[in-house]
């Protein structure tokens, strides 16, 4: 019986690869398999993953013939998923030993849905904890009374899928896995239907995951038309979350949330490759234009004056007929 499935999509990580694998060699136990995901790698992947899949006790390798970008591939993982728990591992990060036996005692003592735990941060040699933004720990909770306020940090803008370790009921429930696709974003729409459809959360003071920030190939550093993908992600958290039952008082969060993602994109348009950044804009206002009227003036309200006022000017601009993300 398999206790843990520990889904790893892997992507031209070469570099980095090998800390992963030893990582996940330290946490390695006989009810546990790490499913090893190649996304059509490119480099040197392929052939470390292959000895991995040798050397590294539960290890199950899985190659896509396409890349598909993070969302598949965590899909691809969950399909193969045989564990009565679930948890992620990006290609780039690692865990301290022993941090999943440490998860998986945490979650099956609590009997909660799911667990969400803190992280460190890592860009090149600085450190940092980044803790889950909510205060009761070690209590079972109501993952749907997390969600708001709406004008501060909550566990939904916390949305690292590897943050945590998910019951197999939730992937049994449709819960768990990602839309298919989106090549960044993609931890957005899921965590919101984690928390308004799941039954129970808990939060835990366990800190082993180090996720590495900068790297040079990840999304988040590139200024090409896959960033563009965040509109797709929050144009699904605002339409489910606005046929919810309690869409009144959860539309104010996920359409704030929205605008200070738009908003942080266009302060750093310079980033982006020029045409890019022209479908920033258009895609943006579109975005906006599609958004509840009077919750999105309710949001731009509730703005510091520069945020509101760049996204007002945004909503203003002409709209290309046809403009969609």
């Amino acid at each position: 019986m398999v206790k843990l499935s520990v889904i790893v999509p892997f992507y031209n990580v070469q570099q980095y690869a090998p800390d992963t694998l030893r990582s996940l060699k330290a946490n390695a136990r006989e009810d546990f398999e790490f499913i090893l995901v190649d996304d059509c790698s490119r480099d040197g992947t392929p052939e470390i993953l292959a000895r991995a899949e040798r050397e590294l006790p539960g290890a199950v390798l899985v190659r896509h013939e396409q890349n598909g970008g993070l969302a598949t591939a965590r899909n691809t993982g969950i399909d193969r998923a045989r564990g009565a728990y679930l948890t992620f591992l990006d290609g780039d990060d690692w865990l301290a030993p022993g941090h999943l036996a440490r998860l998986v005692a945490a979650i099956e003592e609590l009997g909660c849905d799911f667990l969400r735990t803190d992280h460190v941060q890592c860009t090149a040699r600085s450190r940092s904890v980044h803790r889950v933004p909510v205060g009761r720990r070690g209590t079972v909770l109501n993952p749907r009374e997390a969600i708001l306020p709406a004008d501060r940090s909550t566990s939904v803008d916390y949305a690292y899928a590897w943050a945590g370790v998910y019951h197999r009921r939730l992937l049994d429930r449709g819960l768990l896995h990602f839309t298919d696709g989106l090549r960044t974003a993609e931890d957005r729409p899921w965590i919101w239907k984690l928390h308004r459809e799941a039954e129970s959360f808990a939060v835990v003071n366990l800190l082993g995951v180090f996720y590495r920030r900068g790297v040079a190939s990840s999304l988040t550093q590139i200024g090409d038309v896959r960033q563009l993908d965040f509109i797709r992600a929050f144009d699904q958290v605002v339409a489910e979350t606005a046929a919810d039952r309690d869409a009144a008082a959860l539309l104010p969060k996920a359409v704030r949330t929205y605008c200070a993602i738009i908003s942080h994109h266009l302060g750093s348009i310079e980033r982006f490759e020029p045409a890019v950044a022209k479908k920033l804009k258009s895609l943006s206002a579109a975005a906006l234009r599609r958004m509840p009227q009077d919750v999105l003036d309710a949001a731009l309200d509730s703005m510091d004056v520069q945020r509101a006022t760049r996204l007002r000017r945004l909503r203003r601009r002409p709209v290309p007929a046809g403009a969609a993300a």
